[in-house]
């Protein structure tokens, strides 16, 4: 076969080099007419649905269309392993594809290997700013066996075509593996990011309202000089006991406290052992800092409770009322409300 072929169509002068697959006008690439018009499309689409999923259309739209060249071809002529190999070079390289040979296949299991240079896809991409990698032609060609044998074909790129590779290297063998579940893959992929990213949100937002919690559930209230109001709300686990804690103590030197009444009305007529024991470290923890604690909004029910169960409690002033407290604690300083 002559590998160079110089036409004249349209009066224009053509010089169609099969051993590279190009052809030529008047010294340039005829191909960079329409890559680069393609370039834009592609770059459209990537810029509107973005990496993944343009990637996943060029491999799909690939494939699809190789089915139909396949199945066409297959009409017309009675398919054997050798004609697929001499009909690719001899099909695909003068459509200006690029060039393309069968470097290794079997028999038996119809594994081919192909070697690709210089397709319109690496022609595009080269174009970018970005070195990107081909896929819609590694896809076409697998969609291609497919349509001939009539069987399911799918790739492994073993390489890219660059400046130290001369070619893209191309395994192909039957599999189950197709576009549809290329796109099921991708679906769950985004199906997952979006799951982490509501994750994520959800953790932000718990983090919040953890901290707000914390804020709102270990407030320290000064009342007047030396008197300081610690209302206990709910029920004590270790981290919010801990956080009462700490920041009942930090905060006494700052207000210059030398009472603490620890407000009991939120706990619902109820004081768990849990909350008791927490009442007892910051009496204990507040002694230490000359500080003395109070119990006030201690009602009928919670005075059965602590005088019944809770017995370590009643070494503390108790009162029935935050209003009681305040003048109790006020007449041990040697003060009162005029």
């Amino acid at each position: 076969m002559e590998m160079q072929k110089d036409l004249v169509v349209g009066g224009v002068e053509l010089k169609w080099d099969l051993t590279t697959g190009q052809v030529l006008f008047e010294g340039g690439d005829v191909v960079f007419f329409w890559v680069s018009a393609m370039k834009t499309f592609f770059d459209t689409i990537n810029e509107i649905t973005g990496e993944e999923a343009t990637n996943l259309v060029l491999e799909a739209t690939g494939f699809r269309q190789g089915i139909i060249v396949g199945e066409g071809f297959k009409e017309m002529k009675e398919i054997n392993t050798s004609n697929v190999v001499a009909w690719l070079s001899d099909t695909y390289v003068p459509a200006g594809w690029g060039y393309v040979r069968v470097e290794k296949m079997e028999v038996d299991t119809k594994n081919f290997t192909l070697y690709i240079k210089d397709d319109w896809e690496y022609k595009m991409n080269k174009l970018g700013a970005q070195e990107k990698q081909g896929i819609f032609v590694p896809a076409h060609y697998a969609g291609v066996f497919t349509g001939l044998f009539g069987r399911n074909f799918w790739y492994k790129i073993v390489e890219y075509q660059n400046d130290s590779n001369p070619f893209t290297v191309v395994e192909y063998f039957p599999s189950d593996m197709n576009v549809q579940q290329s796109i099921w893959q991708m679906a769950r992929r985004q199906e997952a990011k979006q799951i982490q990213q509501l994750e994520n949100l959800v953790a932000e937002k718990t983090k919040m309202l953890q901290d707000l919690v914390k804020e709102l559930s270990s407030p320290l209230i000064p009342v007047l000089d030396g008197i300081v109001v610690v209302p206990l709300i709910g029920r004590y686990d270790e981290d919010r006991a801990e956080d009462l804690i700490m920041n009942t103590l930090n905060n006494l030197p700052k207000y210059q406290a030398r009472y603490v009444l620890l407000d009991l009305t939120g706990l619902n007529k109820e004081i768990s052992p849990y909350t008791a024991e927490l009442i007892e470290k910051l009496g204990s923890a507040a002694r230490l800092l000359g500080v003395e604690v109070i119990l006030v909004g201690i009602s009928a029910e919670l005075a059965m409770v602590i005088t019944e169960t809770l017995t370590g409690l009643r070494k503390y002033e108790c009162l029935q009322t935050l209003q009681h407290g305040i003048y109790y604690a006020l007449g041990k300083s040697g003060r009162r409300i005029v």
